[in-house]
């Protein structure tokens, strides 16, 4: 080149090529010096440096200084989709840090409360099942079953309960407030005989001035042969004896209950209702009461069965009572008895529960085949007689109810022995005995 100096470099005073080289002579070229970065949030990798020259904003800002090794900043805390950065979570309302959770106690509680529940729960089963156990030793045996000729084994079973006018186990004041009198012997004015079976449970009233034939001869008023037999076991083995004999029915379990035993049942279940459909009057039972229903202790219940005045009759018992009405106020007794001792207080109630217990144990006596179980079973025989069951009283001949009516009353007790109850008709089953 001609115009051109050793080495490829313009001579000087050329302008053409001063923006590459610059101007000054000898120098080489010398690089703008970049400007310090301003300070802000933009991000310095992309930032166009602005300088003060003609070369403003051509170059990009050079890479951030790393910083020193051993002084890293900490990372950003996270940032959310649409939000700024979510802080840690802090403790809850009411609670001071470090604090543990209110809640978490209560979950460790919770199983010493379910402890003590289960534990009542079984102190209370234990106790349903203790009393009675405890109760049913006070219970008296007595060897009532005959040997010799009986009938044979029968489908059912078939209870004889009885009602002892026995004064034994009362004091003299519970004497007078009974109105026992001082009778001597002991009379079974109630005389009551329940069959259970594959049928409807049937429940037959003998009335105490029937008239039977004895196994060893002779004839006597039904209330008379317990005493007649001796009274204790051998008056029980021939009054079974007796009505085995006149029936024809198997008993498999008796069951004998003092005077007092009523009364004091009766009052440990809060009493019982009656509904007689006249007043009653009689100064020899103690009783004096109006017609209707009526909530009554246990003395008036126990006078009420035993009851022999009514209205219309003379003058020095005002109130004859025929036995067929007694025999009807003895069920009513016994039915309401099972009833409201079925009430659930009676069982939910300690102190009731267990002065029923005692009270149904003190003067009551059963054979001695007779367990706790065969026990509860005849409870549930006589709460039956109250519903559910037949209800008869033994077929009379008449209203005087000596003696009965044979045709009728050997049906019925056919029906009972062969357990087939539910064919009993209504004319064989009255409340009253009598033919309707």
């Amino acid at each position: 080149m001609a115009d051109g100096q050793s080495g490829g470099r313009p001579r000087e005073g050329t302008p053409e090529y001063e923006w590459l080289y610059g101007s000054g002579g000898n120098r080489g070229p010398q690089p703008t010096e970049p400007r310090r970065r301003a300070s802000g949030h933009e991000d310095e990798a992309t930032r166009l440096m602005a300088t003060g020259g003609d070369d403003a904003g051509l170059y990009p800002a050079p890479p951030p200084q790393q910083p020193p090794q051993g002084r890293r900043r900490a990372a950003p805390p996270p940032r959310t989709p649409q939000g700024p950065p979510v802080p840690p979570p802090g403790p809850p309302p009411g609670r001071a840090p470090g604090r543990p959770a209110a809640g978490a106690p209560r979950r460790r509680r919770r199983f010493p409360v379910l402890r003590v529940l289960l534990l009542l729960l079984v102190l209370w089963l234990v106790f349903l099942v203790a009393v009675p156990i405890w109760a049913w030793n006070n219970v008296e045996r007595i060897d009532a079953m005959p040997t010799g000729d009986r009938p044979g084994d029968q489908p059912g079973t078939t209870y004889l309960v009885v009602g002892s006018d026995s004064r034994a186990g009362l004091s003299e004041e519970e004497r007078r407030t009974l109105g026992t009198g001082d009778v001597g012997g002991d009379r079974t004015d109630t005389i009551i005989m329940i069959h259970t079976g594959g049928g409807q449970p049937v429940v037959v009233s003998f009335p105490r001035d029937t008239v039977v034939d004895l196994p060893d001869g002779g004839s006597s008023k039904i209330n008379a042969v317990f005493a007649e037999g001796g009274g204790g076991d051998a008056g029980a083995q021939y009054l079974v004896q007796t009505i085995e004999q006149n029936t024809g029915i198997r008993i498999d379990h008796y069951a004998e209950i003092g005077m007092g035993g009523v009364a004091q049942v009766v009052d440990a279940i809060g009493g019982i209702e009656i509904c007689p459909e006249d007043a009653i009057k009689d100064d020899g039972a103690h009783l004096d009461i109006p017609a209707g229903c009526q909530e009554v202790d246990g003395t008036t219940a126990l006078n009420y069965s035993r009851a022999r005045c009514s209205k219309n009759g003379p003058p020095e018992c005002p109130l004859v009572r025929s036995d067929l009405d007694r025999v009807q106020n003895q069920r009513e007794v016994v039915s309401a008895v099972g009833s409201t001792a079925a009430d659930p207080l009676n069982v939910l109630l300690p102190w009731r529960y267990v002065a029923l217990n005692k009270a149904a144990t003190s003067f009551i006596a059963v054979d001695e085949q007779t367990n706790v179980v065969e026990a509860a079973r005849m409870g549930l025989a006589l709460r039956a007689i109250g519903g559910g069951a037949r209800n008869c009283t033994v077929p009379l001949a008449d209203s005087s109810a000596e003696s009965w009516d044979e045709t009728r009353s050997t049906a019925l007790f056919e029906a009972i022995a062969s357990d087939e109850t539910d064919s009993i008709t209504d004319d064989l089953c009255t409340a009253t005995g009598l033919e309707p």
